[in-house]
């Protein structure tokens, strides 16, 4: 199943961003996530259309699985 963590924080204008890491190294630990995001936050070094990156929203995990039926 193809996974992707998708880190989601909130910039200076207010406005929801996300940073996606397809294929996060498992198992995945909620306390290294943490300490990525206060990373990323700290090191401010993604600009936005919005702004500075300012906060923490929320990280989540999402899979995709794709069955195939036919190939030819």
């Amino acid at each position: 199943m193809e996974k992707t963590l998708r880190l989601i924080f909130r910039n200076e204008e207010g406005r929801q961003t996300t940073i996606s890491v397809k294929d996060p190294v498992e198992p995945l630990n909620s306390a290294d996530v943490d300490f990525a995001m206060d990373l990323i936050l700290s090191s401010d070094i993604f600009m936005t259309s919005g702004g500075s990156l300012i906060e923490k929203i929320r990280a989540e995990v999402v899979g995709r699985q794709v069955d195939i039926i036919l190939e030819f």
